[in-house]
This record gives C-alpha cells, sequence and structure tokens, in this order.
C-alpha cells in the first residue's frame, strides 16, 4: 500500500500594510497649510486651495491631518510654537517693558515679509464664525491662554512694584489685546513697520506708571 504524502501549507505571506506609504514630508505640509490658512483665513480657504499648496491629494490630507477643522487646528498650533519660542517676553525684568517687547515684536512681525501679513490669530478669530462649536471653542480656549498669560505677568508686577496697586488689570489686559488686534489688521491693509511701531509708542504712554518711591522699593529689592 502506498503512503499518501501530503503538502506541507504554503507559509502565510506577510501582509501588506493598509493603504499606501506617505510620500510627503508631514511637517513641510503642516507649514505650506499654515501659510494657505494665514493668507486666506479658515472659512475662505477650501480644500483644494490646501492640497495645491502642501503638494497632496485630498486622501493624503484625511489620511495625515484628518478633516480641514483638524488640519486648522494643527497649523494654529504650529503658529503658536513659533511665535512663543521668538518672543520670551515673560523674561522682561518689569510688567512694562513685557508689554512693550510683545508690541514691539508684533510690529515686527505683523509687517515681515517672510510671511502673510497680519496675526493668524487674529485672523481665526475673524473668519471662523461659521464654523463647529468644537473648532471655536478650541480658539476661544487659545486666545484666554494668551491672555491670561499677560495678565498673569501684569499681576506679577503690581507684587514685584513695578505696577502700582489697585490697577484695574483685566481693562488693561483688554486695552492691549485691542491694540494688539488693531495692529494685525492695519498689517493686512499694508501697514508700515514704522507706523506700527509708533502706535506701540502711544498705547505704552497708557501704562500705568509707577511713583518714584514705589520705583526705589522695587529696584532695592
Amino acid at each position: 500500500m502506498k503512503k499518501i504524502l501530503r503538502k506541507e501549507p504554503a507559509p502565510p505571506k506577510p501582509k501588506r500594510p493598509r493603504g499606501r506609504p506617505r510620500s510627503f514630508d508631514r511637517d513641510t505640509a503642516l507649514d505650506k497649510a499654515m501659510e494657505v490658512f494665514w493668507r486666506k483665513g479658515f472659512e475662505s480657504t477650501s480644500v483644494a486651495d490646501l492640497t495645491e499648496a502642501m503638494g497632496i491629494n485630498p486622501p493624503s490630507l484625511y489620511a495625515a491631518f484628518g478633516d480641514k477643522e483638524q488640519l486648522f487646528l494643527e497649523a494654529v498650533e504650529r503658529y503658536q510654537a513659533r511665535r512663543g519660542e521668538s518672543c520670551p517676553y515673560c523674561e522682561e525684568p518689569t510688567a512694562r517693558g513685557a508689554v512693550e517687547k510683545l508690541l514691539l515684536y508684533m510690529a515686527d512681525e505683523l509687517t515681515s515679509g517672510e510671511h502673510p501679513r497680519g496675526c493668524l490669530m487674529q485672523m481665526a478669530a475673524a473668519t471662523s464664525t461659521a464654523s463647529s462649536q468644537k473648532l471655536q471653542a478650541a480658539l476661544l480656549a487659545k486666545r484666554m491662554a494668551g491672555r491670561t498669560m499677560l495678565k498673569q505677568r501684569i499681576e506679577r508686577g503690581i507684587e514685584e512694584g513695578d505696577v502700582p496697586a489697585g490697577t484695574e488689570v483685566g481693562t488693561l489686559v483688554d486695552f492691549y489685546g485691542a491694540v494688539m488686534a488693531g495692529m494685525s489688521m492695519q498689517a493686512r491693509e499694508g501697514a508700515s513697520r514704522k507706523s506700527l511701531r509708533a502706535i506701540v509708542e502711544n498705547a505704552m504712554r497708557i501704562f500705568p506708571p509707577v511713583a518714584k518711591a514705589a520705583r526705589r522699593v522695587a529696584q532695592a529689592a
């Protein structure tokens, strides 16, 4: 009787990864998207605008970044991170110096020729009114975080004696927030760096002066 030989089952073929491998640099693509949002605003930017600037197709955009709103939030995060690295105003020894440094930085940054004019965050606030509540809440949280940082810096100035006690900090922060928003708008309309720096000079006259006696105590501390 012949012995029946059974064939050994062939080893399973390795599974191919689902989807095509990403063929673009994600950081570079995100930078391109940031510039488009910065120039056109959220609502005026289409997916076609984004894919053309990023050099990718819509499926790749959705696979790497989710939807348009998620891509926009990532672009805002990148913008804030870069601005935070180049503007360490909290290291200034006085609150007045910190505010002035922030405004002067904004005057230079808003009119720079290296990127679209104006502030991406201000554009986000003005051009996302028809977006989802989730996106609007995320952007509001980011704006409030920036406001809180400035408020805390001025409150620290009160504690250290370089800002008068009794200063209405919230009102002062709102004033400088309005100044920065106005500077951003003027920059988008073509204002020069010189004209924005003149605005800063006038805006700093509002900052409450410290009595000489209190100033001497703060310097001696």
